[in-house]
């Protein structure tokens, strides 16, 4: 039944079926050609797979960032990171990793940052002589941090399907963030140096306090979600709804760059978006039923304890299986699939769930910026106006630093779990 499913599945893809759609099928094809199962049982278990409270947290988070990339927060959020980074040589795509990582502590997406952030940011860097295909690149990779600093949307997926706390994820979250956001920006900064690009990149920067006088309100909004999920005020799925009440007073009442109109595009944008989601959640779902129930887990992790022997033989083994499967599956179904597997396999070597979460979200997330799949590849190429051929070899070097600190993520546990030992033990 695996084999058929998976046979099934791969030419699904091969003929550009939906991902959503690839994984319903070879579901459907399982069900039908090796048990006996009632067909209820299909949307029974899709129901079931999105039936889950935390999940709501996901339209919630989705809303709540188009609403900053509409109602003025994402713009006062790039003026403010410029004031700090952007005097350097290299300092404007400093700024768009800086921008990334603090759009990121409140939206959770990280398309939903490509597109609030690059619009931006993308033509600014073409008009200050980057390469547009350059350009590109670094805003998908810096984009990638919308998955890693909480809140994030692959966290909630992973904590639902693992049984993992999510405010414990959340807050594992930050270690590897900061690293991957730092290894960034001194990557971009040494590069425009050696490429002696970015020498007028401190034009129309304003000072440091007039930019965070005109972005205090951008700057409170996660701190407030972020400061109320910690604090114990409310779940990370009341916060989600809370980041959107935030963003919609700020934009209609304070900036005032809200029309009703707006609200409304705003709302369709996030439905469509969350819609998609929710699909490939409750395909995925009903996938990982059928191969729980035909005992493929079990097979997979009594094979993986027989064949690798050591915790860190396992956790390379899993990276780098991650990472092509990143490359074919989308992020939210990958993790719905597989972390039910792999988690207890990670427990059984002596991993904590915590932290084998932040190694899959962090190499899945790659997943965002590699062909021939990367969502973040296609939202940053639309923004640019350019073909995806025109930016994987200058994506590279970015992909390669992110694989680095993916290395130290995985074989140094404290950078995950320090904070999350001070908070919760």
């Amino acid at each position: 039944m695996s084999i058929a499913m998976l046979i099934t599945m791969l030419l699904a893809f091969a003929f550009s079926i939906a991902v959503a759609v690839a994984i319903g099928l070879s579901g459907l094809v399982g069900m039908a050609g090796f048990t006996e199962l009632p067909w209820i049982a299909m949307p029974k278990e899709m129901f079931t797979a999105i039936d889950r409270f935390p999940l709501a947290a996901i339209p919630f988070f989705i809303l709540a960032g188009n609403l900053m990339e509409t109602g003025g927060i994402s713009r006062r959020l790039v003026d403010f990171a410029k004031s700090l980074v952007g005097g350097v040589q290299g300092g404007l795509p400093m700024t768009c990793v800086l921008t990334c990582m603090i759009f990121a502590a409140v939206s959770g997406s990280s398309v939903a940052t490509t597109f609030a952030i690059g619009a931006i940011l993308i033509p600014a860097l073409i008009k200050h002589g980057y390469p547009k295909p350059w350009a590109a690149a670094l805003q998908a990779s810096s984009a990638e941090l919308g998955v890693v600093i909480p809140p994030s949307i692959p966290m909630i997926l992973y904590g639902v399907a693992a049984e993992v706390s999510i405010g414990e994820l959340f807050i594992a979250g930050f270690g590897p963030g900061l690293l991957i956001g730092g290894a960034l920006m001194l990557f971009v900064y040494l590069y425009c140096r050696w490429k002696g690009w970015g020498k007028r990149d401190g034009e129309d920067r304003l000072p440091v306090l007039a930019a965070t006088r005109k972005a205090a309100w951008a700057l409170l909004m996660p701190v407030i979600i972020l400061g109320g999920i910690y604090g114990g005020v409310f779940t990370p799925t009341e916060a989600s709804v809370v980041a959107v009440f935030y963003a919609l007073i700020v934009g209609l009442f304070i900036y005032r760059e809200f029309t009703p109109r707006d609200v409304w595009a705003a709302l369709k944008k996030s439905v469509i978006s969350s819609a998609v989601i929710m699909f490939i959640i409750a395909n995925a779902g009903f996938f990982a039923y059928l191969i729980t129930r035909a005992g493929v887990p079990e097979q997979i992790g009594q094979f993986l304890k027989a064949t690798l022997q050591s915790p860190e033989l396992f956790l390379l083994g899993v990276n780098v299986a991650l990472f092509l499967i990143g490359m074919f599956i989308e992020t939210s179904a990958s993790i719905i699939v597989l972390a039910p597997i792999l988690a207890p396999v990670a427990v059984h070597f002596g991993i904590d769930p915590v932290h084998f979460g932040l190694i899959m979200v962090v190499n899945l997330a790659l997943g965002m910026v590699t062909p021939p799949f990367g969502v973040n590849l296609f939202a940053a190429c639309t923004v640019a106006r350019i073909s995806v051929d025109q930016i994987v070899t200058r994506l590279l070097p970015f992909v390669g630093v992110v694989l680095a600190c993916l290395a130290i993520i995985t074989y140094f546990p404290p950078l995950s779990l320090v904070l999350r030992d001070l908070v919760y033990r």
